[in-house]
């Protein structure tokens, strides 16, 4: 067998398993389903943590049930691929509104069409919204601790949605402002309080 040969038959037994392996290597990991309910609720008050349901990643990084809940509250874990720390938790309520969306970017829908997609299905009595508040709770950035149980450097946002909101209904104002609640996207289906807490 002629040296070019032996080459060939080395790259093409070879480079699979080479490619194989570097995929391997660049897949991030997946955390422990333990870690991943523990991450998940930290940004919802202490005394809702323990009903939440939570959702997460299996080990090949789909998006699965790690626990039923008693409570009212829905918890997401951070995505493993993602660049950023990021955990949410929801009232159940707002869990069509929620799905559809993630159904959505599943399908390549981005950015505000996302939104035009669900706004349409709303008017259209296709999607159902809550018929009163309903909360949101995520925890942003920095890094979460295992053992200590915390996400230090996490940046907190509460919100409280109230469909088609306005300053007119509410008395809040319209425009961001330091310290003080505001209704982002007024009078749409996915008005909201937005509360800012500094840490």
């Amino acid at each position: 067998m002629n040296s070019a040969r032996v080459i060939f038959l080395g790259v093409v037994v070879i480079g699979p398993v080479l490619a194989a392996s570097l995929s391997r290597a660049q897949k991030p990991t997946v955390p422990s389903r333990e870690e991943q309910i523990a991450a998940a609720i930290l940004p919802l008050p202490v005394e809702l943590r323990s009903t939440a349901s939570v959702m997460g990643y299996s080990p090949n990084g789909k998006l699965v049930s790690l626990r039923e809940g008693s409570g009212t509250m829905t918890c997401l874990a951070s995505d493993p691929q993602a660049q950023e720390f990021h955990v949410a938790c929801y009232h159940k309520v707002l869990e069509p509104f929620m799905a559809r969306g993630r159904a959505l970017r599943a399908q390549g829908v981005k950015g505000p069409q996302v939104d035009t997609v669900r706004f349409r299905e709303i008017k259209a009595g296709t999607l159902k919204l809550p018929s009163g508040p309903a909360s949101l709770y995520t925890l942003t950035g920095g890094k979460f601790d295992t053992k200590a149980g915390s996400a230090t450097g996490a940046q907190p946002l509460f919100v409280v949605y109230i469909p088609y909101a306005t300053a007119t209904t509410t008395g809040l104002s319209e425009r961001p402002a330091p310290g003080a609640p505001w209704i982002m996207y007024p009078g749409t289906p996915k008005a909201h309080i937005m509360f800012v807490p500094k840490m």
